[in-house]
C-alpha cells in the first residue's frame, strides 16, 4: 500500500502565504509523498533479491528516514494551518503552556525564538508522551534530533522554501504570519 499525497489546496488565498508559494510547497511535499513510495518499492525489491548486505540497501534504508519525515513533517505543518491564530484561553493546550512556560506569551517568545535560530529546519512543540510536558525544540534535518517518543503539537517549517519567497530574509514576519494563522482546533487535536 502506498502513501497518497494529501489535498491542502484550501490554504490557498491564505493571508501571508501567496498562492506560488504554496503551490511550490505543495510541490516539495508531493516530492516526499512518492520518494518515500519509490524508496519502500525499491528496498522491498532488493530484500526480495537478497541484496540486503548491500551498502546501495543501507543507503536507501537512511534515506527513506529523510524522505518519510519530510512528508509526515509537512503533513502536519499544512494541518495546522488555515486557522484565525486564536488560541482560548481556558483551552487545555493553552492551560499546559501557561501551567510550564509561565503564560502564553512566555512560550510564544520562546517558540519564536526557536524558529528564528540561525539555521534551516523545523521549529516543533513536542509533548513528552512519559510526563505531557511541552517542549519547543529545533530540528535540523527531517530525519534527526527529534525527541525520542515525543507526539509533535505544533510544526512550523522554517527550510528557505517555506518564506523566501514572500518574505526574503525577513524570517521574524514569517514566523509571525504562521501564527496568525494556526488552527489551534488542529493543534489541540494532537494533545494527548
Amino acid at each position: 500500500m502506498s502513501y497518497q499525497a494529501k489535498d491542502y489546496t484550501t490554504l490557498v488565498g491564505m493571508e501571508g502565504f501567496s498562492e506560488a508559494l504554496l503551490k511550490n510547497h505543495f510541490t516539495l511535499y508531493n516530492g516526499y509523498v512518492t520518494n518515500s513510495n519509490k524508496l519502500l518499492e525499491t528496498l522491498a525489491a532488493m530484500l526480495a533479491d537478497g541484496k540486503q548486505s548491500l551498502p546501495e540497501y543501507a543507503e536507501l534504508k537512511r534515506r527513506f528516514g529523510w524522505e518519510f519525515n519530510g512528508m509526515r513533517l509537512h503533513e502536519y505543518y499544512f494541518q495546522n494551518l488555515g486557522g484565525d491564530g486564536t488560541l482560548a484561553p481556558t483551552s487545555p493546550l493553552a492551560q499546559q503552556l501557561v501551567a510550564q512556560f509561565d503564560s502564553y506569551e512566555a512560550w510564544r517568545k520562546d517558540f519564536l525564538a526557536t524558529g528564528g535560530m540561525r539555521g534551516i529546519g523545523w521549529a516543533i512543540l513536542y509533548q513528552d508522551p512519559s510526563d505531557g510536558k511541552l517542549i519547543n525544540c529545533w530540528i535540523n534535518e527531517h530525519d534527526g534530533g527529534h525527541p525520542a517518543g515525543g507526539n509533535p503539537i505544533l510544526v512550523m517549517d522554517v527550510f528557505e522554501h517555506a518564506f523566501m519567497l514572500d518574505y526574503g530574509t525577513k524570517r521574524a514576519d514569517y514566523l509571525e504570519a504562521f501564527l496568525r494563522k494556526v488552527s489551534w482546533t488542529a493543534v489541540e487535536k494532537r494533545l494527548k
